[in-house]
C-alpha cells in the first residue's frame, strides 16, 4: 500500500472512530465484573454466546467461586453444570479451571497485566486478552476484533483480511493507541442495531458515505 493509500485509510478510520464517538457516547464493556479475573471468566464465556445471557450465568458462578484459588480447585462437573447455558460448555468451564490454576500457581492468584503472560493461560486468545487489557486494566495492546468487529471493519474498507490477527494489524494502523478498545466496544454497538450479518440497514446508517459496501438506493 502507498503511504498516500494508507493516508486515505487512516482519515477514513478516524472519520468512522468520530461518528461512532457521537452515535455511542456512553458505550461501555457490556459484561458484568468487578474483578479483572470476573471479567476474564466472563469474557471466556462470551464465546459464541451474547454478552446478556453470560451476564446471566456470573452472578452465582462468581458467588459459588469467588477468586482464582476456589475456581482453580473446583469441581469441573460442577463449573460445567454453572456454565451449560452459555454453550460449549465443557471447553469453557475446562478453559477457566485450567486458567484458574496458571494464575493461583504462577501469578499469586492475580490476573497478570502483560500480554504474553495473559496468552499463556488456557483457552486465552489475543481477543480475551485484549478486553481485560483494556477494560480492567486501562492498557490498550490491540483491537479487540470479535465476530462484529471483523465483519463492519471488511465492510468499511479498513481491511482485506479474514483471520484476526490480521484484522487487528490492520486496524492498529489507522487507528490511535487510545481509542483501540472503545473503537471495538463502539463498532460492536454498530453491529448488533445497525449493520447486522443478514440485514444491514445502510438506509439508516450513519456511516454509509464512507462505507464502500453500503447498498444504498
Amino acid at each position: 500500500m502507498s503511504s498516500h493509500q494508507h493516508h486515505k485509510l487512516r482519515h477514513r478510520a478516524l472519520e468512522v472512530l468520530v461518528r461512532l464517538k457521537r452515535l455511542y457516547p456512553d458505550a461501555a464493556c457490556t459484561l458484568n465484573y468487578e474483578t479483572p479475573l470476573q471479567l476474564l471468566v466472563a469474557t471466556i464465556l462470551s464465546a459464541q454466546c451474547t454478552d446478556e445471557r453470560v451476564n446471566q450465568v456470573t452472578p452465582a458462578l462468581f458467588k459459588r467461586f469467588p477468586d482464582a484459588f476456589s475456581l482453580a480447585t473446583a469441581d469441573l462437573q460442577e463449573l460445567e453444570t454453572l456454565v451449560r447455558s452459555t454453550g460449549f460448555y465443557r471447553n469453557k468451564a475446562r478453559h477457566i479451571k485450567e486458567s484458574s490454576r496458571m494464575i493461583a500457581e504462577k501469578f499469586g492468584g492475580e490476573v497478570p497485566k502483560r500480554m504474553e503472560q495473559l496468552l499463556e493461560l488456557p483457552g486465552v486468545a489475543r481477543k480475551t486478552a485484549n478486553v481485560v487489557m483494556a477494560n480492567a486494566y486501562g492498557i490498550n495492546m490491540g483491537v479487540t476484533v470479535d465476530t462484529h468487529v471483523r465483519r463492519l471493519s471488511q465492510r468499511l474498507g479498513l481491511t482485506q483480511h479474514k483471520d484476526p490477527v490480521r484484522i487487528e494489524r490492520d486496524l492498529m494502523q489507522v487507528l490511535p493507541q487510545p481509542d483501540w478498545e472503545n473503537w471495538s466496544i463502539r463498532l460492536i454497538y454498530h453491529g448488533r442495531g445497525i449493520c447486522t450479518a443478514r440485514n444491514p440497514a445502510c438506509y439508516n446508517c450513519k456511516l454509509s458515505d464512507l462505507c464502500p459496501s453500503a447498498q444504498i438506493g
